[in-house]
C-alpha cells in the first residue's frame, strides 16, 4: 500500500519527480559537461535544472517534503554561478578544469555523509513511495543505504577519473577519463537503483515464507552495462587511435548480451 501526503498528486510524472535519480540530475549534467570552455554552459544548466526541478515538484506534488539532495543542488550550483562570475581569469579556468572533479567529490560526501548520520539521502524519497509502516523495516532501510552508497561509489569513480584526465594525462577531454568511465559508473549507479530494490523484495519474501536465499540474477543488473560495451567500442572506433580495442569491445559486448540475455 502507497500512502501519499495531503495534496500530493499521484500519476507517472509524480513517481518520476519523486525519483532521486532525479535529483541527481543536476550534478550528471554538470559533471559530463563541465570543461575548458563550458563552465559558464555547464553551471548554467545544472542551476537551471535544479531549480526547474524544485518549482515543478512543487507544483505536481503539492505538499511533498522538502529534501536534502534538491537543497543541496541549488545551494552549490548558485554558489558555483556566483564564484564564476567574480572570480578572477585564473580561478575560472581553475574551474574549468576541475570543477568536474569538485561536484564529483560533492555528490559523493553528501551520499556518505549522509549515510553516517543515518539518513541516506534516497530515504526522503523512498518514504514518500511507501507506506510509513515500512520505513524503519530493516530491509527498507538496508535497500537505501546500499542504493546511496552505489550512488557515492559512482561519482568517485567519475571523480577519479576526471582527476586522472587533468592531472595525469594534461587532456580532460580524453575519451576515456572523460566520457566513457564516467557515464559507465553513472549508469551503473543507475541500473543498481532499479535493480536492487527487486532483488531485495524478493529476498525479502522468501524469507518471510522460511525459504533459504535464492541465488542473486546479476544478469538483470549486468545486461545494460554489457550492451554498452557495442556503442563504446564504435566511440573508440572513430574518436581513439586502438581500433583493435574497438572492435575487441564490440564483440565482446555482443557476445555478453547475448549470454546475460538467456539468464535473465
Amino acid at each position: 500500500m502507497r500512502t501519499e501526503p495531503k495534496g500530493t498528486a499521484s500519476g507517472p510524472v509524480a513517481g518520476f519527480l519523486e525519483n532521486p535519480i532525479v535529483g541527481m540530475a543536476p550534478w550528471i549534467i554538470f559533471s559530463l559537461l563541465v570543461g575548458p570552455g563550458r563552465f559558464e554552459l555547464a553551471v548554467g544548466l545544472a542551476l537551471l535544472a535544479a531549480v526547474a526541478l524544485i518549482v515543478v515538484s512543487r507544483l505536481v506534488n503539492r505538499g511533498t517534503s522538502w529534501k536534502l539532495l534538491e537543497l543541496a543542488d541549488v545551494v552549490f550550483f548558485a554558489s558555483m554561478a556566483v564564484v564564476g562570475l567574480l572570480a578572477s581569469d585564473g580561478t575560472r579556468s581553475w574551474l574549468e578544469t576541475y570543477a568536474g572533479e569538485v561536484s564529483n567529490i560533492a555528490l559523493a560526501v553528501i551520499a556518505f555523509g549522509s549515510m553516517a548520520v543515518r539518513m541516506p539521502f534516497t530515504l526522503q524519497y523512498a518514504r514518500e513511495q511507501v507506506d510509513p509502516s515500512l520505513w524503519h523495516t530493516r530491509g527498507f532501510l538496508r535497500t537505501n543505504y546500499m542504493i546511496t552508497g552505489a550512488w557515492g561509489v559512482a561519482f568517485l569513480v567519475a571523480a577519479a577519473a576526471g582527476a586522472y584526465g587533468d592531472l595525469v594525462l594534461h587532456n580532460p577531454n580524453n575519451i576515456w577519463t572523460g566520457w566513457i568511465i564516467q557515464i559507465l559508473a553513472i549508469v551503473a549507479a543507475l541500473k543498481f537503483t532499479v535493480w536492487y530494490p527487486d532483488v531485495a523484495r524478493a529476498r525479502a519474501a522468501r524469507e518471510a515464507a522460511g525459504e533459504e536465499p535464492g541465488p542473486t540474477n546479476w544478469a538483470g543488473l549486468l545486461l545494460p552495462l554489457a550492451g554498452l560495451l557495442v556503442p563504446i567500442g564504435i566511440a573508440v572506433l572513430i574518436f581513439d587511435n586502438m581500433w583493435w580495442l574497438g572492435v575487441a569491445l564490440i564483440v565482446a559486448g555482443s557476445l555478453l548480451t547475448k549470454r546475460l540475455s538467456s539468464e535473465s
